[in-house]
C-alpha cells in the first residue's frame, strides 16, 4: 500500500494538513437483509461541527472512537469501533437487523476506514464554498475490516471488535487447496 503522491508530499511540508478521519458501514443483503450504507466521521467540519462531503458522499458527524489499527509484527490488526448511541440510532440499527437476521447483530458488516487531508475535501465543506486543492482521489489507502462480534451495547456507545475479512471464523486461505498431486513440480528446484 502506498500514500497518495499529493499526501505523501503535504504530509512532509512545514505546515501539513489535518488528517480527516472518515468510516463507512455497509450491511450486507444475506447477512442483514439490506444493502444500507451508513457513513460518519468524529471529528468536526469547518462549517459548524456538521456533515462532511468527501467524493461527493456525505459523512455524519457522530461520535466515534477508533483504536488498534496498528500492524504488529506477524499479526493482522484487530481494531475497536465505539460509535455514540446518545440518539439510540446504532440501537435502531442492531434492531432492525435483528428482527430480520434472527439475532445476527451486525457480525459480517464491513467498516471501511477512509483517512485524507482536510485540504483535500470538497468545495461545500468551505464557508465560501470553494477549495482549489478538493482532490476525492488524495487519500491514504482505505482499510477494510469485518465486524467479527459486538463486545459492548449501552446507552451511551456501542462497541465492535473488528477484523481483517480473511481473519473471521470459518474463513480459509487459499480457498482451493493445492496438493502435491495437482502442482508436481512445487518443492523440485532447477539446477
Amino acid at each position: 500500500m502506498s500514500v497518495n503522491s499529493a499526501v505523501f508530499s503535504n504530509l512532509q511540508s512545514i505546515n501539513p494538513s489535518a488528517i480527516i478521519e472518515l468510516f463507512v458501514l455497509q450491511l450486507d443483503t444475506a447477512l442483514h437483509g439490506a444493502n444500507t450504507i451508513y457513513r460518519f466521521h468524529a471529528g468536526s467540519n469547518l462549517n459548524a461541527n456538521g456533515k462532511i462531503v468527501w467524493a461527493t458522499n456525505e459523512y455524519l458527524r457522530f461520535p466515534v472512537q477508533a483504536s488498534g489499527f496498528a500492524f504488529q509484527r506477524g499479526q493482522l490488526p484487530r481494531p475497536k469501533i465505539g460509535i455514540s448511541n446518545a440518539t439510540g440510532l446504532i440501537s435502531s440499527i442492531l434492531l432492525s437487523v435483528n428482527e430480520t437476521t434472527a439475532g445476527n447483530d451486525l457480525t459480517g458488516a464491513t467498516v471501511t476506514r477512509i483517512r485524507t487531508l482536510a485540504k483535500f475535501i470538497d468545495a461545500v465543506n468551505f464557508a465560501d464554498g470553494t477549495n482549489a486543492t478538493a482532490d476525492p482521489t488524495a487519500e491514504f489507502p482505505q482499510e477494510v475490516y469485518a465486524i467479527d462480534r459486538k463486545s459492548t451495547e449501552t446507552r451511551e456507545v456501542v462497541e465492535f471488535e473488528l477484523a481483517a475479512p480473511t481473519d473471521l471464523a470459518g474463513v480459509r486461505i487459499p480457498k482451493r487447496q493445492c496438493t502435491r498431486s495437482i502442482f508436481p513440480s512445487i518443492g523440485t528446484f532447477v539446477q
